[in-house]
């Protein structure tokens, strides 16, 4: 198989059953022993494991880098300090493995897994950094013991699949915290806390929370603040929610320091060089166009209050799309507090929303079917305004490269 073919073959790989996958995994004989950070949570993990991968490069090491879903190619999941894995090798990996792929019923995700994990190992990275797909304990990428879990957030989210409660949810993030394995958590609510706590405690995992973030400041090209013993730490973004998901890569630093020995000095400098496409990413400067691919209520509620502390005072337009299954009823109003201008638009994806999926929230929104259109008619109308593009990754990503190749 050629590389032409193979990538339209993962595509078509998307029946996910994790006994098949075992069963793959057990006939092929799979082992793992790179040293790894494992990243779960409702928001914010590509975000850590980004930054995570930036300091380590910058200290460096060796690293590798696994984080879904990608925006415009496959290779963009699998990286190994900040260069994409080849075709040539997901071809390589696909033709040796193709009979039990297909003997197995392997989805994408499970198969693009199991490509970036063997890449690391053949290539010896030093560390590697894998963020979770959906939950943890039957995601793809729990298929290793890591020297380090960590678990962003907690939100009620793909309840089909996770759970009807925080608690539920929460039990299944917690699956990857494997035993006398330190495990890092986030800012998160009560019952999300005990279920980790207990779970981590039944593992005789140590437990490890992130702590506040100080003197937050937003300047001309970027944002700054202090943690722990860290003072003046700059991001390249505008998003004051960033902060928070630096400070969760800063304590994994620290918490790892016995084995991997950065300095503060580079940890600043790899958080300064990380760059987060589609969360708050300004794609143009006048008028001031920002998209950002939250996704699910405390997504949202993180981006109003970023939008808020660093836009006060300007009038905001927002175009809106998102996936089917995604809690709107909660999203629409926090978006309200911001602007009274909302349009709600659809894409191109199997999963996004078209009008009659919005019908219970036409008579207080608008709709139209071209986000193209809407985009360049608010271009025209409102040049001195900001215009906001979000509600999905996927959505944001469309918009990006509407930008990007404009």
């Amino acid at each position: 198989m050629d590389i032409v073919n193979c990538l339209p073959y993962l595509k078509d790989r998307t029946d996910y059953q994790r006994d098949n996958f075992e069963k793959f995994l057990k006939k092929v004989s799979f082992s793992y022993t790179v040293p790894s950070i494992h990243i779960a949570g409702s928001n914010g993990k590509g975000s850590v494991a980004t930054y995570l991968a930036r300091i380590y490069k910058e200290a460096g090491y060796k690293v590798g880098l696994y984080t879904s879903p990608y925006f415009y190619s496959m290779n963009e999941m699998i990286e190994i300090n900040g260069e994409y894995i080849k075709d040539e090798e997901v071809k390589k990996y696909i033709n040796e493995y193709k009979k039990e792929i297909e003997k197995y019923h392997l989805s994408e995700f499970e198969l693009e897994t199991f490509i970036a994990l063997n890449y690391f190992k053949d290539q010896q990275v030093d560390i590697a950094i894998i963020e979770c797909g959906m939950g943890g304990l039957i995601d793809a990428t729990n298929i290793f013991t890591p020297i380090l879990s960590i678990i962003t957030t907690v939100s009620l989210e793909h309840t089909a699949y996770l759970g009807n409660s925080i608690y539920e949810v929460a039990t299944q993030k917690a699956g990857i915290i494997k035993s006398e394995v330190p495990a890092l958590i986030g800012e998160l609510n009560t019952e999300a806390e005990t279920s980790i706590t207990t779970y981590a405690k039944d593992m005789d995992s140590k437990v490890y929370k992130v702590g506040p973030t100080f003197n937050i400041k937003h300047l001309d090209d970027g944002i700054s603040f202090n943690y722990r013993y860290l003072e003046d730490v700059k991001l390249n973004s505008v998003a004051t929610y960033a902060c928070y998901d630096a400070s969760i890569a800063i304590e994994a630093i620290y918490i790892l320091k016995d084995k991997y020995n950065v300095n503060d000095d580079i940890i600043k400098l790899g958080l300064l060089k990380a760059y987060m496409p589609n969360r708050m990413e300004i794609v143009k400067s006048h008028p001031l166009v920002i998209i950002d691919g939250g996704h699910n209520p405390e997504a949202i509620d993180k981006l109003v209050k970023s939008i808020s502390d660093k836009y006060i005072d300007k009038p905001i337009h927002i175009v809106f799309a998102c996936f089917k299954d995604k809690n709107i009823s909660s999203i629409l109003p926090s978006l309200s507090l911001i602007s009274n201008d909302i349009t709600l638009t659809t894409f191109d994806h199997v999963r996004a929303r078209n009008e009659e999926d919005y019908f219970l929230f036409l008579e207080e929104y608008k709709f139209d079917a071209d986000y193209k259109v809407v985009i360049n008619n608010l271009l025209s109308l409102y040049p001195e305004d900001i215009i906001l593009v979000t509600g999905s990754l996927a959505f944001a990503s469309r918009v990006r490269r509407l930008f990007k190749d404009e």
